[in-house]
């Protein structure tokens, strides 16, 4: 039975997760498919270049919201009970963890969309709101000031998850928070990261977008 509630929050949070909300408002907002233009990513970024402020806003709120609802619902499926596993129990941290990590993948694999999505950001920080506010917080505030500096939404957010990591190693040795924090960290830091490589090559090149330059269709890297 308790294998069955590990599954179940995974699968949950995966289709959480592929839930297409900068697609569909995009088609709402600016009546634009927003894979057309820029990155042909689906995430709040591109959403700001096809749609608009207000519509990239509501996208971030949306998509922060799977990750949260996808660690509330693990919490509230598995709660007291423990997989065993050798001689370590696993319980509801491990399957929020999971379950949020499974809302990162959906939302760049989703399976409503081809397994063509964003870059897991919103995600990653939503499961991370639900798990550990206070490293949220920061990492969020590094986003924001690190993007909001050099007007490249990437390398805030690179920065923002790497951050989010680097305050947990600290908090996990000497406050003693759950290790289960800092493994969702390093997994999301990884996936993030690996999302952003055409980002940083770009960088890299000097051709990035910067925030506020609308997208085009040209711009659509190769592989979109």
């Amino acid at each position: 039975m308790i294998i069955a509630k590990f599954v179940a929050v995974v699968i949950l949070g995966y289709l959480l997760g592929s839930i297409p909300f900068g697609l569909l408002v995009g088609r709402r907002s600016a009546k634009v498919d927003v894979r057309q233009y820029g990155s042909g990513k689906t995430g709040a970024t591109n959403v700001l270049r096809t749609a608009g402020k207000k519509a990239a806003a509501l996208v971030v709120i949306l998509d922060v919201s799977k990750g949260v609802l996808a660690v509330l619902f693990a919490g509230l499926i598995v709660r007291g009970d423990y997989l065993v596993v050798g001689e370590f129990g696993l319980g509801m941290l491990v399957a929020q963890v999971l379950a949020a990590s499974a809302a990162i993948i959906g939302h760049i694999f989703p399976v409503f969309l081809k397994f063509k999505g964003g870059r897991g950001v919103a995600p990653f920080f939503g499961g991370l709101i639900a798990l550990c506010p206070p490293a949220a917080l920061f990492g969020g505030e590094i986003l924001i000031i690190g993007a909001g500096l050099t007007k490249f939404a990437s390398l805030g957010s690179i920065a923002g998850v790497v951050g989010t990591y680097a305050i947990l190693v600290p908090l996990t040795i000497m406050n003693g928070f759950p290790i289960e924090y800092l493994a969702y960290a390093l997994i999301g830091t990884i996936i993030i990261i690996v999302m952003h490589r055409d980002n940083i090559v770009r960088l890299i090149k000097g051709k990035e977008l910067k925030l506020g330059q609308k997208a085009r269709t040209g711009d659509l890297p190769p592989s979109a």
